[in-house]
């Protein structure tokens, strides 16, 4: 069974860091991409970055220049997601899904999202 597990989020004064990860474990096939979205109260979920299993990561034109996406050297089935310049409009609760090839069929794993909150 494929479980997707995100470390907790927290809260952040503007302008601060903060570092997610998101991890996948059980049986799985090819990774084919890893991404963040994220959904702040009373919005649609929003697209955030979208990490290649090569490191290469396209970011929302938000988030680009103070998000990085990265793949673990040592572990590519953990993703971390390093925030900097953190404002009150980052708030959201914060999701990774794991793009996974298996036998022919893409799937989609979700964590369970992780609350970050950017307030003074």
């Amino acid at each position: 069974q494929v479980q997707v597990v995100e470390s907790e989020g927290g809260l952040v004064q503007p302008g601060g860091s903060l570092r997610l990860s998101c991890g996948v474990s059980g049986t799985i096939g090819k990774i084919m991409a890893i991404r963040w979205y994220r959904q702040a109260p009373g919005k649609e979920r929003e697209w955030v970055a979208t990490t290649t299993t090569d490191n290469t990561t396209n970011y929302e034109d938000s988030v680009k220049a103070r998000f990085i996406a990265s793949i673990d050297n040592n572990n590519e089935r953990r993703l971390y997601l390093q925030m900097h310049s953190l404002k009150p409009e980052d708030t959201a609760v914060y999701f990774c899904e794991w793009a996974i090839y298996i036998d022919s069929i893409t799937y989609d794993y979700w964590g369970q999202g992780t609350q970050v909150t950017v307030s003074s």
